[in-house]
């Protein structure tokens, strides 16, 4: 990939800068045009509403009674409007690092709460390429243990490692779904591989990320990059089209597919345009394939298909497919069941008398071995063929 990495300014500095502003007054150069369903934002402050900077809006991707983080949660917008749709037995976790921010989000927590009927967002202070540390708890250790001494910063240190193992702010495996709404762009270049593996990370399997963020046709000039007005402002380090989704890809995420991509570009700078988009990604195809006689068909319109474990599905024929991936292609949740035909066998392998299938190879499924070697039966239908709803026609 190509280094984009500026070296004469401090990026983080810039954008905690930029946005410690605009918590304050309203920074219109910051929002990119997003539509959202009103019925969410009746009840948010207009503080709130004027305050938030986006480029489109994930929520719309969550459903009732789902665990979420919201990474760079800003002045909670989001997280409010997900406090709504995941309802009393849902919870929302909104991520930032900026102060500012923060405790705008949560001078309305109580009112807000008291309007809805109950209370399922937190906030926390924290970076969102490490959502293993709480950085309020960290600061809470701080301010009783001053750092004065080399013997101090590695008591420091060894506290910061323990929140992490200990008491993470986000665990392993604990959230179902993880958005951002035009954040992850302002995140270092260095940091970014980091950031994809810690949203990797905090999912369920089965969960998935819904990420709004600026995207590029071009990969940024070095003038772009060089300019922190840029970077604050969501240019310089947004994410070239393809190298956003392969992003995804290298952190181990399948059917990875655009939502959304803005038609018009938000600004062209150099040539060079930028606009929203949309991805949505999911976790869970790491495991042991087990040989239980599952098949799946390609409904097309594709000749043929490839997925993110390098099986091909030629349209129309049963292909031979290992337990876990015939549950990753036709699960209600995946992001494949409308396109997939699932093929049962007659009679079922239980999975621990399950033999290792070799998943580095595709190949079509007979439907002898589906219905088992000793499959004679014959059945006949004596009503009429069509006419009344009769039948088979």
């Amino acid at each position: 990939m190509t280094d984009t990495t500026p070296t004469s300014y401090d990026i983080e500095r810039a954008v905690l800068d930029r946005y410690q502003a605009g918590a304050q007054q309203v920074e219109a150069s910051l929002c990119c045009p997003t539509e959202y369903d009103t019925q969410y934002l009746d009840i948010l402050p207009e503080e709130i509403l004027e305050k938030d900077y986006g480029c489109g809006d994930p929520s719309r991707y969550v459903n009732p009674s789902e665990t979420v983080v919201d990474l760079g949660s800003g002045a909670g917008k989001i997280c409010y409007v997900l406090s709504q749709k995941v309802g009393a037995t849902g919870r929302v976790i909104g991520v930032d690092f900026n102060d500012t921010m923060l405790a705008l989000a949560r001078k309305y927590q109580t009112e807000i709460s008291n309007e809805i009927g109950y209370q399922n967002v937190d906030f926390v202070k924290g970076k969102i390429q490490d959502l293993a540390l709480n950085l309020d708890k960290l600061q809470t250790w701080l301010d009783a243990h001053p750092v004065k001494t080399l013997e101090d910063l590695a008591a420091l240190e060894s506290e910061r490692d323990r929140l992490r193992r200990e008491d993470p702010a986000i665990p392993d495996n604990s959230v179902d779904v993880v958005v951002s709404n035009c954040v992850l762009n302002l995140v270092r270049p260095q940091d970014k591989q980091q950031l994809f593996q810690e949203i990797f990370r905090v999912l369920k399997r089965g969960g998935r990320a819904v990420i709004s963020d600026i995207v590029c046709d071009e990969t940024p000039t070095k003038k772009i990059l060089d300019n922190p007005e840029l970077w604050s402002g969501c240019i310089s380090g947004a994410f070239r089209e393809d190298g956003f989704l392969e992003m995804f890809e290298d952190a181990g995420f399948y059917g990875v597919e655009i939502l959304s991509r803005q038609e018009e570009p938000w600004q062209v700078i150099d040539g060079i345009e930028f606009r929203s988009m949309t991805v949505r990604a999911y976790k869970g195809k790491d495991g042991e394939c087990w040989e239980r006689n599952r098949a799946v068909v390609y409904k097309g319109p594709w000749k043929q298909v490839l997925d993110d474990d390098g099986h091909v599905y030629h349209r129309g024929q049963r292909m031979a497919v290992c337990d876990k991936t015939f549950q990753i292609l036709t699960d209600s949740k995946s992001p494949y069941r409308n396109d997939v035909i699932p093929i049962l066998p007659h009679q079922e392998i239980p999975l621990d008398k399950a033999k290792k299938f070799d998943c580095k190879r595709s190949r079509v499924r007979s439907p002898q071995e589906t219905k088992g070697a000793n499959y004679r039966e014959t059945h006949t239908n004596d009503a009429p063929v069509c006419g009344d709803g009769a039948g088979c026609c």
